[in-house]
């Protein structure tokens, strides 16, 4: 029986888990969320977890008040989703939350020796030798989430050794603006951004996929999960979004990941390794699909792919600094701060402004972090 904390549980990927864990029966240990009381209630009424915790203080409050019939613990803050991290009476955290504050409780859940089953790219974008020495030192396996990471994990089950792999391929839907050139962006709103044509999400990611910084953002973690030189990861363009991601082998052959896009499949298989159990998601039909295309990525459209490639070849804390750039400058966006083709603009440059540091320590992403996030505001003002 797998006893789970799930982070971010009120988000897009913290509720297809329990989607997971309702049909499995799973234990769910811990719930977290931001701010989201009505419906982390119904969770807690749903799952009975034993430790819950609220980011907003606020909300954490209101929640005691809302389940004081219930025997669960309300905690609030970072330091209350570090505790959900380590619980004792969960084996496997399952992390969702969005953005830089996931990568302090994986660390934390990595010493606690927990299984981390992925879904927060920043945590290996922004952390990276960080997370994976330390999973390595404390015999910790990081399962991926991510559709396309799963997708690459899957298929390298079949490898007889990391040898044998040639190269990996990221598929990336293109998002809502596909085939777009950057005249056509210039005056986009976010409503048009949101407009994702094979995925929901969350507001931040979906942002992320019409910049395709999100590609750019799993290039880097691709890197980090599996070890690659940045030469030998490519990305095409694959509208359908059924073929997930795929490695090709020495002998040339292409093993791929193929399933209807649905992140349901990706986090039962991180929850479920190495078994293979029924799903809650619809078989795929490929007459229905009828054919697959794919495409070069257009990266002068797209600059924020770019920004990625250059930020992780630069190396120490230059990834970090171009993640917590775009964290501010998509918020901005969503606000109607900045147009949609300053993303890519500010992104840029606060990722070239980064200090050279290889031997960085989690202080030092923060800061890096927080400076990037100022410049970005201060470039705006």
């Amino acid at each position: 029986m797998k006893n789970i904390s799930i982070l971010g549980s009120t988000g897009s990927i913290g509720t297809q888990s329990l989607d997971v864990c309702r049909m499995h029966n799973y234990n769910v240990k811990c719930l977290t969320a931001n701010s989201n009381v009505d419906l982390m209630e119904q969770q807690i009424r749903e799952f009975s977890p034993e430790l819950v915790c609220m980011m907003n203080e606020k909300a954490a409050s209101e929640l005691k008040t809302r389940i004081a019939d219930m025997s669960v613990k309300v905690l609030g803050g970072m330091d209350g989703l570090v505790e959900c991290a380590v619980y004792d009476g969960a084996d496997t955290v399952l992390n969702s939350v969005v953005g830089m504050i996931g990568l302090r409780p994986t660390l934390e859940a990595i010493k606690a020796k927990k299984t981390i089953a992925l879904a927060n790219k920043e945590t290996l974008v922004a952390g990276g030798h960080l997370v994976t020495n330390q999973a390595k030192e404390y015999g910790v396996s990081i399962l991926p989430v991510d559709s396309e990471h799963s997708a690459i994990f899957q298929a390298l089950q079949g490898s007889p050794r990391k040898e044998a792999v040639k190269k990996i391929i990221l598929t990336a839907s293109g998002g809502p603006f596909f085939g777009k050139k950057p005249n056509e962006l210039e005056n986009v709103t976010a409503a048009d951004a949101l407009r994702h044509p094979n995925w929901n999400m969350g507001a931040k990611i979906t942002i992320d996929s019409a910049t395709m910084m999100n590609k750019g953002l799993e290039f880097i973690e691709a890197k980090w999960l599996f070890d690659m030189p940045n030469d030998d990861i490519e990305i095409v363009i694959h509208r359908e979004s059924v073929i997930h991601s795929a490695i090709v082998y020495q002998d040339n052959s292409m093993i791929a990941q193929l399933g209807v896009p649905d992140m349901r499949i990706p986090i039962q298989y991180a929850l479920t390794y190495p078994e293979r159990l029924p799903s809650p998601v619809a078989p795929l039909s490929l007459a229905d699909y009828g054919k697959l295309t794919f495409f070069e990525p257009d990266y002068k459209t797209f600059r924020c792919i770019d920004v990625c490639k250059r930020a992780i070849e630069a190396g120490g804390l230059h990834p970090a600094a171009a993640n917590g750039a775009n964290e501010e400058s998509v918020r901005l966006f969503l606000e109607g701060k900045i147009k949609f083709t300053d993303i890519a603009y500010l992104n840029d440059e606060a990722m070239q402004k980064a200090p050279e540091n290889k031997n960085f320590t989690l202080d030092d992403v923060l800061d890096a972090d927080r400076a990037a996030r100022e410049y970005v505001k201060e470039a705006v003002k």
